[in-house]
């Protein structure tokens, strides 16, 4: 996917005028870009209109103006692009319950590390990789940013929709599986063209 350029941002004001609509939409987009894995983790797949609408949202927040900062913006969201032949994923560790953030983080520790999270169609499975920086040896973030490099016959399995395709975490006592629904699948396709 092209990356975003300034270009590609509208003016404050503008942004302000068409930010409902454009929002409605981009939460459209994102529950068909949306599976929970289990009770506790939620992947949301980016592509260029998700990252745009999140580049403006940030930019909108903080009110950015500074040209160079607007860019840096630019810069982070960029880097979660998928590039060419890859899935690019937000995975969020979803706790509610605040008393219990501690536990649950502590019992995610090493999630990001080793294989994980996968997506399997039929025989084959491609694990997540994640971007580092998100937890050290006594820490983990609740946000992650994972990509997935499925293989030519796997992406052939997410146009048929009579093979299964499943999005799966197995870590420590959390396991979960989940039918990948048509509607991601076609997403993922789109993004793999």
């Amino acid at each position: 996917m092209n990356l975003l350029t300034s270009q590609d941002l509208l003016p404050a004001a503008a942004y302000e005028q068409q930010r409902e609509p454009f929002r409605s939409q981009i939460i459209a987009l994102k529950q068909r870009r949306r599976i929970s894995v289990g009770p506790l983790i939620t992947l949301v797949f980016e592509n260029r209109e998700t990252l745009r609408f999140q580049t403006q949202e940030m930019i909108r927040v903080e009110q950015i103006l500074d040209p160079h900062k607007v860019q840096e913006e630019l810069d982070v969201y960029n880097a979660l692009m998928p590039g060419a032949g890859e899935l690019s994923a937000t995975l969020m560790i979803e706790i509610t319950e605040p008393d219990r953030m501690k536990e649950w983080l502590d019992m995610f520790m090493g999630l990001d590390h080793g294989e994980k999270v996968a997506i399997r169609a039929g025989t084959e499975h491609v694990f997540g990789e994640f971007e580092g920086g998100h937890s050290h040896e006594t820490k983990i973030s609740a946000v992650h940013f994972v990509r997935f490099r499925p293989t030519a016959s796997m992406i052939a399995s997410f146009a048929d929709l009579h093979e299964p395709v499943t999005m799966t975490v197995h870590h420590r006592e959390y396991h979960a599986e989940v039918a990948a629904p048509g509607s991601l699948r076609e997403e993922w396709l789109k993004d793999l063209r």
